[in-house]
């Protein structure tokens, strides 16, 4: 530039940058840095809003779904009381009822009642045995002939308004009928669609609905939808108001929401069967949610009242303060400028002091921004992690804490945590199950040199069963110290892998053949491993049925054990003798204060026992084995965290006892077998082959020399052979075996297929060319026949017996049916090698696999195979927003394609969480690339579901890692890393996309970090 230009540029901006000027640009930047701000609180504020409505809406689904799963266990107790007694007068009935105090803990339950099916035949034998019972004005209501009637029998409490149905037919009505007609084919409990309950005779009537269970005739089968409706017996069943259904439900929370139910999946008015707030209208934030409740489809329409409480508006006091502050910086400029205007005459020191007075405005509007969205971001933050965050000043002071914190630790709105650590210390210390343990908010020792900022990790173990875990770490805040301590939800976790761990004991036991108490110890070791203060014991019921004795309480005093094994179940006393009867949970809070521990209370206070817990041990028939208890030291009650342990531990101590005994019967079996014939209690066949002999020896002279491919190959000459077997004699297990009429022995309705049917005629080869190239014993597996026409499983033995190998006049066979212990080893052979989830096999049997495939690429130089290993994008962003049964569904789905595309030789499995894996065995690596990059393309463009039938609106893509399995690896497992490499990179590279590598990329000196997420 010329000089010129300077001095007349130099000249003009005294003239521009008047106070005027410079007062009104401090103004407009001021006021838009406030806008920006102004609108990001907004937003911040409305993102809160929207939060908090969606907890809200969880909360209150997840409520009365709990709701009506605790409404269908009331049933199952009813129903229980039918199956356990040959018959149940309306005595009986109300007493059972009467204990269950359903009005106080069952809101919107209208009572329990008993339907009975009646036929036409049957219609006026059953009105005369009412009205002769003590209701002489009883009938079937309404009139009129129908196929079948379901009248209300029982209803407790029978109140005046529950009288009002006393002999109305459900089945006269479409909508009961159908759930009628639903629960006896399906066997399980069943929801009627929007009725109007007989009890409603006010005006205007609150809709409502029936859940029904079904109850067959004992000692029929119930096991096709045919032969359940050949056995059905009536139906017990509760009517419901749906606004006492909701009354209470989901607590303050839940009464900012309006909430509408509508039957099925049509927001119609005629569907609509609950309104919480009839005159409030569509509101702007709302949810559509369905619900499946006994096989009947719910939506709920959930919107939030106007006036919806959210977090405090942070948008107007930004607003103000930045306006006053704008206003006061425009106005300092102002007098600034005009102090320059005055101070002309010192130039030099005005303008050294304009600049720094600039300069120290530009400081002050970025300190401002930067608090400001510092401060609103940070509470963002905090607020929305999954961790529970508490930041204090080392001397007892709490600085900050996030919404996580105050949910884990269940803080009331009275505390005032902010102002009293010690008060909030102590809340937390309460609810621990080792008080010692409790965080102290009082300045420890200060860390060796180097190590500050180092963090510490500890496990907190909560009364309520949950498990902590928190992270402590010192910090910096400015020039003061302070201490930042975090806590993850980690029961879940834990007690997965627990329960896995004891999972795998317990078969390893059994596959081992292992004393039924040395199984029953593992189970209840498991239990106790993950939970210090819980001492367990297994009870088993005698064969007999009427005692309790000890199967396993390794934790509990010798004298307890010993007072209470061979207890009788008869006199109620005890919480396992309780659960036993009722076939129930049984939860004793205080033992010193229980009734039904009264003989047992000065023995469980000598032993220092103060709570009970006590579930049912059931096995595959649904008959009752036993009781699994756990017992505390002090009184409490159990947390939905401590249901779901007892219940699963039950059930695994379930599967444990019957397979145990399955196997001490079948060695039984085996001993006995020689016993005397009429009195062995295994199926003994006595048969006479000479016809099939002869027939033989008419083969042989026809030049047939190789039997065994003969029959094979001729199966109606083999159907010819097995009809010339003839049944002599069979003893009562094996007439017991085939269901033949007990106490009589008809051999004229036996065949050989009683022994092998249709589809075991390849085994009845076998044996027949065993036996006829005189082989005297002869053992096989094959299916057969029962008279009933129904086919199962059994073990054969065949014995020529000495002296008749020529003749075969006298064979006996012995058959054992199998059919439930190989369904059961089936059932923990599934268990051991497949993912539960996906159906797909689990690590360990993917990475046996793997190993047989590396141990054949080794041996065959032509060999190769290539393992791919694939991971869900952005699978945690899945969970979190739609939620973890969202999550499962998405694997499920994820793993139902990768079976679509596999060949017969692949070999597909789960590793861990959303991360999958496949073995291709004969591929090269180029054409595994081509097979991935098809399976990634087909989960790109799969529309993913939820279970419900909902639609998922994200995208769900796959990153994939391919590598060559080489021939000089140490093991299969080396491949699997290098795929893990490349996936690595396929996330690094952008995520839902093909990566390969190759053998060579795994020579020294290449580095190639794993994947990570």
């Amino acid at each position: 530039m010329a000089a010129g230009a300077r001095v007349r540029l130099r000249r003009l901006l005294p003239g521009l940058l008047t106070p005027g000027v410079l007062t009104v640009a401090v103004l407009a930047g001021c006021l838009g840095a406030t806008a920006v701000l102004w609108q990001g609180a907004r937003q911040d504020a409305e993102h809160d809003a929207r939060v908090d409505f969606d907890s809200r809406v969880r909360e209150l689904v997840n409520n009365l779904d709990q709701r009506m799963q605790t409404y269908m266990q009331v049933l199952y107790g009813v129903q229980g009381l039918f199956v356990s007694s040959a018959e149940v007068d309306r005595d009986e009935f109300r007493t059972y009822l009467a204990g269950q105090n359903l009005n106080q803990h069952f809101p919107g339950i209208q009572g329990v009642g008993y339907m009975a099916l009646v036929t036409p035949a049957q219609l006026a034998g059953h009105e005369r045995a009412l009205r002769q019972g003590g209701y002489p004005a009883y009938r079937i209501r309404p009139g009129g002939e129908r196929a079948w009637y379901a009248p209300i029998v029982y209803l407790e409490p029978f109140s005046d308004n529950n009288q009002r149905a006393f002999g109305f037919d459900a089945a006269s009505e479409a909508v009961r009928r159908g759930a009628l007609e639903q629960a006896r084919d399906s066997g399980l409990p069943a929801v009627s669609g929007k009725i109007r309950l007989v009890q409603e005779h006010v005006e205007p009537a609150q809709s409502g609905f029936l859940m029904l269970l079904p109850l067959y005739r004992h000692g029929q089968p119930a096991d096709t939808v045919a032969a359940r409706r050949a056995a059905i017996a009536g139906w017990v069943y509760a009517p419901f108001r749906v606004g006492d259904l909701m009354a209470g439900l989901g607590g303050p929370r839940a009464a900012a929401l309006d909430v509408e139910i509508y039957d099925g999946v049509a927001l119609a008015e005629p569907a609509r069967m609950y309104d919480s707030h009839p005159a409030i209208g569509a509101q702007a934030r709302g949810s559509v949610q369905q619900i499946s409740v006994g096989g009947h489809l719910w939506t709920l329409r959930i919107s939030a009242v106007p006036g919806f409480a959210a977090l405090p508006d942070k948008a107007a006091p930004i607003a103000v303060a930045g306006t006053l502050l704008s206003a006061l910086l425009a106005g300092l400029t102002w007098l600034l400028a005009r102090g320059r205007l005055r101070a002309r005459a010192a130039l030099a020191r005005a303008e050294v002091l304009a600049g720094e007075l600039q300069e120290g405005q530009s400081t002050l509007l970025v300190l401002a921004d930067g608090a400001q969205r510092s401060q609103a971001m940070l509470r963002s933050i905090l607020d929305s992690t999954v961790d529970g965050i508490l930041v204090d000043n080392l001397q007892g002071g709490v600085l900050n804490a996030n919404r996580r914190f105050r949910e884990l630790w269940n803080l009331p709105e009275q505390l005032d945590w902010q102002a009293d650590g010690a008060a909030l210390m102590a809340h937390m210390a309460r609810q621990m199950l080792h008080p010692d343990q409790a965080m102290q908010l009082s300045s420890p020792p200060l860390p060796p040199p180097g190590l500050q900022g180092s963090s510490q990790l500890e496990l907190l173990r909560l009364r309520d069963g949950r498990v902590l875990e928190q992270h402590t770490r010192r910090l910096q805040l400015g020039s003061e110290p302070a201490r930042l301590w975090s806590f993850r939800d980690i029961t879940e976790r834990t007690q997965g892998e627990q329960r896995e761990q004891t999972r795998r004991q317990v078969l390893e036991l059994l596959a081992t053949g292992a004393p039924l108490q040395t199984i029953l110890e593992s189970v209840v070791h498991g239990v106790e491993a993950g939970n210090a203060d819980m001492l367990c014991s297994i009870l088993l019921l005698d064969e007999a049925g009427e005692h309790l004795l000890v199967g396993a309480a390794p934790s509990l005093p010798a004298f307890f054990n010993a007072a209470v094994h061979g207890h009788a179940i008869d006199r109620g006393q005890g919480a396992c003798a309780q659960a036993v009867l009722t076939r129930s949970r049984v939860i004793v809070e205080d033992i010193r204060n229980a009734p039904a521990w009264a003989e047992y209370r000065d023995l469980a206070l000598r032993a220092r026992l103060g709570s009970c817990w006590s579930d049912p041990i059931f096995g595959a028939a649904g008959n009752v084995l036993g009781a699994f208890a756990i017992y505390h030291r002090d009184a409490r009650l159990p947390s939905p965290a401590n249901m779901a342990l007892i219940e699963q531990a039950a059930r695994l101590a379930g599967i444990a006892i019957e397979q145990a005994r399955a196997t001490v019967a079948l060695r039984a079996g085996e001993a006995r077998f020689r016993s005397l014939y009429d009195h062995a209690p295994v199926a003994l066949w006595e048969q006479d082959w000479s016809g099939v002999r002869a027939a033989l020896a008419e083969l042989e002279l026809s030049g047939i020399d190789d039997l065994g491919r003969y029959l094979q190959a001729n199966a109606s000459q083999l159907r010819r052979l097995a009809g010339l077997v003839r049944i002599v004699d069979a003893n009562a297990a094996a007439l017991a075996q085939v269901g033949a009429a007990a106490g009589r022995k008809d051999l004229s309705q036996l065949s050989l297929a009683q022994n092998f049917d249709q589809a075991a005629m390849p085994s009845f080869a076998l044996a027949l060319t065993a036996l006829a190239q005189g082989q005297h014993f002869f053992a096989c597996e094959a299916s057969f026949e029962r008279l009933d026409g129904v086919a199962r499983l059994n073990e054969l033995t065949l014995l020529v017996m000495p002296g008749h190998t020529h003749s075969l006049d006298f064979v006996i066979v012995s058959t054992l049916d199998v059919t439930e212990r190989r369904r059961m080893d089936d059932e923990l052979r599934l268990l051991a090698t497949t993912d539960f989830l996906t159906g797909l096999p689990n690590r360990r049997e993917f990475m046996r696999r793997l190993e047989d495939e590396h141990g054949r690429v080794r041996r065959d130089v032509e060999a190769c195979a290539t393992v791919l290993l694939l991971d869900v994008d952005h699978f945690k962003r899945i969970n979190d927003e739609h939620g973890h049964a969202a999550g499962d569904a998405v694997l499920r789905q994820l793993g139902a394609l990768m079976r679509d595309g596999q060949r017969k030789i692949d070999m597909l499995g789960r590793i861990g969480g959303e991360e999958f894996a496949v073995l291709l065995p004969g591929t090269p690596l180029d054409a595994g690339a081509v097979f991935a990059e098809r399976l990634r393309q087909r989960v790109a463009e799969a529309a993913m579901r939820l279970d419900g039938g909902v639609l998922l609106t994200v995208t769900v893509t796959v990153s994939i890692g391919i590598a060559a399995m080489g021939r000089a690896d140490s093991g299969g497992d080396v491949a699997l890393r290098r795929a893990d490499q490349a996936l690595y990179c396929a996330k690094r590279g952008g995520r839902n996309r093909v990566e390969l590598l190759d053998v060579e990329a795994d020579r020294p000196g290449v580095q190639v970090p794993a994947a990570s997420d």
